[in-house]
């Protein structure tokens, strides 16, 4: 048998290969030619564009590297291209919402705008602030918190660490009906306690009640996750040198899972701050200054956008007012969630190298 029939022939499953710029290539040609085809078709909305774009993309990038790289590739290219293409679909409206929110909320938001509150100011002049609001929204959502937090904490313990039968299985079962229930329902389910039934009158604190009903199952099901996650190893080890469970819980599982836990109370709060139909029905509004959250009317964030649309009467100011507000909020959220991923950063288990 001679040398050249022992010599392998080439694999007939490798092909060539595109280069890194091709995805790019294909995206750029197919924005030109969906703004092309949309300008001939006379289609006047962005939206149009963009999903003939997006189709073409996801065909081109297919068809291209079908042809060259062989069709398992393809397939390959394609479910990266459709990931792209659903990330781009959920960004764009996030940023424009963001963008035009600054674009708008910056013409008066500046420290007077942030230091006073309406008072006398009629929603139609100009002037005016949300100082008010902005206490309302802090006392509120931190009375909510203070209710929330202990009992959601407290509740994933027992899940965790104790729940075993039928009693745990109705916590967990109402804890998930809990999760889904709207806003407008807590509301009124205080509302028909607090103020028809005990006459207690609206105020910040009975709207905390209706946002920690909202907060709660976040809470629990947040911490729940990472009690979890804590290693069994580290419970027994402590309960062998005969610590008891509960201080095995406060020294050893809590510590370890404060990072998490931590994310999972900021995130809950961002989840209730923009809540309206609570505080609408709880606490009503005005545009006074009432730092005392168990009684009177007390103003938010929310309700003070929400008043500032509705009872412009077609007034640049109310509209300029109202923008600056929903910024503030965002920024607000915004903040929250940062600094829910630095708790978290820092918190988390430092590996070495």
């Amino acid at each position: 048998m001679s040398h050249a029939t022992l010599t392998p022939k080439p694999s007939s499953l490798r092909g060539a290969t595109l280069p890194k710029w091709f995805p790019w290539a294909v995206a750029a040609g197919a924005v030109v030619l969906g703004l092309g085809i949309s300008t001939a078709a006379g289609l006047q909305s962005d939206i149009q564009w963009a999903l003939i774009a997006s189709l073409l993309f996801v065909l081109g990038s297919y068809g291209i590297s079908a042809k060259v790289e062989g069709r398992r590739q393809a397939r390959d290219r394609t479910a990266t291209s459709l990931v792209w293409v659903a990330f781009l679909m959920a960004l764009i409206p996030l940023a424009s919402l963001i963008w035009e929110t600054v674009k708008r909320g910056v013409k008066v938001l500046d420290g007077y705008f942030l230091t006073h509150s309406m008072g006398v100011v009629a929603d139609t002049e100009p002037g005016g602030g949300i100082y008010h609001a902005i206490i309302g929204t802090l006392e509120q959502v931190g009375l909510a918190t203070l209710i929330s937090v202990p009992i959601g904490v407290l509740t994933a313990i027992y899940l965790v660490e104790y729940g075993r039968g039928r009693l745990a299985q109705a916590v967990t079962f109402f804890v998930d009906v809990m999760t889904g229930i709207p806003s407008i329902v807590a509301g009124l389910f205080v509302l028909s306690v607090w103020i028809l039934l005990l006459d207690m009158g609206p105020s910040g604190f009975a709207g905390s009640m209706a946002l920690s009903i909202l907060m709660i199952p976040v809470v629990v099901r947040s911490t729940e996750e990472m009690l979890k996650l804590v290693p069994n190893e580290l419970r027994e080890a402590s309960l062998a040198l005969g610590v008891p469970k509960w201080r095995t819980i406060l020294k050893v599982v809590l510590p370890t899972s404060i990072g998490g836990i931590t994310t999972g109370v900021m995130l809950a709060i961002a989840r209730i701050t923009g809540e309206t139909a609570p505080v609408l029905l709880l606490v009503w509004v005005t545009n006074f200054i009432n730092t005392n959250p168990f009684s009177d009317p007390q103003a938010s964030l929310p309700m003070y956008i929400y008043l500032q649309f509705a009872n412009s009467g077609g007034s640049g100011a109310a509209y300029d007012r109202a923008w600056a507000a929903a910024l503030t909020l965002i920024a607000f959220i915004m903040i929250l969630n940062l600094v829910a991923r630095g708790i978290a950063r820092w918190k988390a288990p430092k590996t070495g190298r």
